[in-house]
């Protein structure tokens, strides 16, 4: 090699790392060449682009600069101003949940500083929109959001983000709420910045949170903690970790990889501490007393993924949920919703649905109904309804048709048919009778299942084996559909031509970069897992 040095490479910043390089070398013909690489200096060469609604403006006092600089992490993040993350590689270190103390009820973590592949996803997909590529310039993502919070804050607007910030503020930011102090209602708030140089962070702190509620500083390994008081910061210094609390670290480590936002709470603890503001009825409180959340925003070439659990549901599920329908339905599908286990949950949870509806805050009209309902047409609540819900409840559009005059929507039931068929004809004749004059229900029985469609002709689709599964779009929307027991599916490609008319320039660039959005879950026992994913062209 000429021992020239390699133009500028953004995801590298680690001098002592080997890295295949694929550009062409001066005097040395087309690559790939490996060599150790030097860290770049100066702004990036290429265009940041950032996409997303507008940051919320910040509040002129109280502890409002702190939550809108939170709300705004998360929409430059969520919006692509993870691009700015990509010129940075550590991904490790220590985390707000190991400075937090391990009593915090409810937390959320932003990282600009993530996984390398997330940083990397993160640069692809901003690329892809131009909505709002001017907003935000330069290769520091923390500047960008302190010049935008400036333009609305009086307060802000007084500190110089070069002299006051940047030699001290890190790349991660936590929130933590827990139970109020003894003999008061409201909830403490306790935040972890992650710092670079405590002295200077003290000074540039005390500017930000000047005539702030957060008048307690404390430091602890590389982040200040922020609290109502200095007592309780002090205390939070010296706390047991968040990330020692045991169902903190094995809902985490259930959800995986954290990406760029994570967060957790525990439901029932935040229902205890939020007092009044939480509903009185002790059957409601009973069900989620138990109950935690955990998940996390994650990012890979071609998608976005917000993922998650819930844990501790005292709600039962049905014993033998069975997988959904989806993947069997016709391949000019465009949308779809599949539930499994409905039937045996409704038939398990019916008894404290009618006890709800006879309690103080229940209504007659509804016990009323299913009396009436009963006497005048013989639909017997909840064994037709668990009928009709079955095993599982399928929902379709198909493509083809929606701009026809009637569109082809449809069911597939997969229960026993006959019956299912029974209970139809009593709907029918009480909505006939209520007024709603007599439906048109095409149907369609088959082994296991009936189908009600707005046609024949879809009906007959429906009832025969389809190969949506077979879509590359369905299977990186709907991961492990096999294992899934509900799930639903739009496939916007195929309906984007009946909205995007009436939109023009950026805004209908942006829509066609949307590809697909997939939402799906799975409940084993009183764990509940979930995927929400958003594609791109």
């Amino acid at each position: 090699m000429s021992g020239q040095p390699l133009p500028p490479y953004p995801f590298n910043q680690d001098p002592d790392r080997t890295v295949s390089y694929r550009h062409p070398v001066p005097d040395q013909g087309p690559g790939p060449y490996t060599q150790p690489y030097a860290q770049p200096s100066g702004p990036p060469p290429w265009r940041q682009e950032e996409l997303g609604p507008p940051v919320p403006s910040a509040r002129k006092t109280g502890r409002g600069w702190l939550f809108a600089i939170i709300a705004a992490v998360l929409v430059v993040v969520v919006g692509g101003g993870g691009v700015y993350a990509v010129t940075l590689l550590s991904g490790g270190g220590t985390q707000p949940e190991d400075v937090l103390p391990s009593g915090t009820l409810a937390y959320v973590r932003v990282d600009l500083d993530p996984a390398a592949n997330q940083k990397v996803a993160l640069f692809t997909l901003a690329r892809k929109f131009s909505a709002t590529r001017d907003s935000f310039t330069g290769d520091d993502p923390r500047k960008a959001l302190f010049d935008l919070l400036g333009k609305n804050s009086e307060d802000l607007a007084k500190v110089d983000y070069a002299r006051d910030v940047e030699p001290w503020i890190g790349s991660r930011l936590g929130f933590g709420l827990l139970a109020p102090q003894s003999g008061k209602r409201t909830p403490q708030v306790a935040v972890a910045v992650q710092v670079t140089d405590e002295a200077g962070a003290r000074t540039g702190l005390a500017k930000l949170n000047a005539g702030g509620e957060l008048k307690g500083l404390a430091f602890r390994e590389d982040y200040a903690i922020l609290a109502e008081t200095q007592a309780a910061a002090d205390s939070y210094v010296t706390a047991a970790p968040l990330s020692q609390n045991a169902d903190f670290a094995a809902d985490l480590k259930a959800v995986g990889e954290p990406g760029v936002l994570s967060f957790w709470g525990n439901v029932g603890e935040i229902a205890k501490a939020a007092g009044a503001a939480m509903p009185t009825d002790t059957a409601t409180l009973d069900m989620i007393k138990n109950v935690r959340l955990a998940g996390a925003l994650r990012f890979d070439s071609g998608y976005a993924e917000l993922t998650g659990i819930s844990r501790g549901s005292a709600v039962q599920g049905p014993t033998d949920p069975g997988g959904i329908r989806l993947s069997t339905l016709p391949a000019s599908t465009s949308g779809a919703l599949s539930v499994s286990g409905l039937g045996d949950t409704l038939a398990k949870q019916w008894p404290q649905i009618m006890k709800a509806a006879e309690g103080p805050a229940g209504s007659q009209a509804f016990t009323d109904f299913v009396t009436q309902a009963q006497q005048m047409y013989g639909i017997a609540l909840p064994a037709d309804l668990v009928t009709l819900l079955g095993k599982n409840l399928t929902v379709a559009v198909d493509a083809q048709g929606l701009d026809g005059a009637v569109p082809n929507v449809g069911a597939v039931l997969t229960t026993d048919p006959a019956k299912a068929q029974e209970v139809v004809s009593k709907i029918e004749r009480f909505l006939t009778d209520s007024g709603a004059g007599a439906p048109r229900i095409a149907k369609a029985a088959g082994d296991g299942k009936l189908v009600l469609a707005s046609s024949q002709d879809y009906a007959g689709k429906l009832n025969e084996q389809g190969t949506l599964g077979d879509s590359e779009t369905f299977k990186i929307a709907i991961p492990d559909a096999d294992a899934a027991t509900a799930a639903l599916f739009v496939d916007l490609d195929k309906i984007e031509k009946y909205y995007l008319d009436g939109f023009h320039g950026d805004d209908r660039a942006n829509l066609q970069a949307l590809r697909a959005v997939g939402l799906s879950g799975r409940q084993s026992g009183d764990t509940t897992s979930f995927s929400l994913r958003v594609l791109f062209n």
